[in-house]
């Protein structure tokens, strides 16, 4: 099997070319970010590659939008992106645009040198290889955005101000509503948001912390589209 691997790190990348030679992998070239992938890709044919989520020059997401590129210019290659961070976001773009022949792992597991090799082989082969850590978060988040499809507009909009610490009271005014028909949508979004009464939990609470994880996933903002 023929693997290129893409990394900003030299140390990274001759470490892991190391390990996977012990398995059988032959890694044909390396590259420091994803401009110079494409190239050697052009000129060495390969059967995968090996990438960073996060790459030069903002180490946010050139790596995930690398991997989509790679896999509309060359179909058949097999895309494994590796993460610092178990992230449940990055990881549902990635297989939502690419449903075949993709991958997202943690670093922590390239260790496995056998795992890797195999989470390689099922890319190569078309298939998707995903870190069991990254299928939970995906569960999740999928959970999450059920959740939010319950809520109706007016209840997002409560919701959102109850997460910037307003007062019913100060929701009311800023929605040109009654107190009675405020306390009447948190009562619904705590219902709809599964929050049942403990008495360790305060709901309200764990209602703004779903607000803020459908926020930072999106899932709240699918919704309105």
């Amino acid at each position: 099997m023929r693997v290129v691997i893409c990394d900003d790190s030299a140390l990274f990348r001759k470490g892991l070319a190391l390990l996977l030679d012990r398995v059988g992998v032959t890694i044909v070239a390396q590259a420091a970010d994803p401009s110079e992938l494409t190239a050697l890709l052009e000129k060495q044919p390969a059967d995968a590659v090996i990438l960073d989520v996060r790459m030069p020059p903002t180490f946010t997401d050139e790596g995930l939008v690398a991997a989509t590129e790679l896999k509309k210019r060359f179909p058949a290659l097999g895309v494994l992106v590796l993460s610092t961070y178990a992230e449940g976001a990055l990881a549902a773009r990635l297989l939502e645009s690419s449903p075949r022949g993709v991958g997202y792992l943690l670093k922590d597991r390239v260790d496995d040198a056998s795992a890797l090799r195999d989470a390689l082989e099922r890319v190569a082969a078309g298939g998707v290889a995903v870190d069991p850590e990254v299928v939970s978060m995906l569960f999740r988040l999928r959970q999450e955005e059920s959740l939010a499809d319950r809520l109706t507009a007016r209840e997002r909009d409560v919701l959102r101000l109850m997460a910037e610490g307003r007062s019913n009271a100060a929701i009311a005014r800023a929605l040109f509503l009654g107190t009675k028909t405020v306390e009447a949508h948190i009562a619904a979004v705590l219902t709809k948001l599964d929050l049942s009464q403990t008495p360790d939990d305060n709901r309200r609470v764990l209602a703004v912390l779903t607000w803020l994880r459908m926020e930072g996933t999106g899932a709240h903002q699918n919704r309105d589209r």
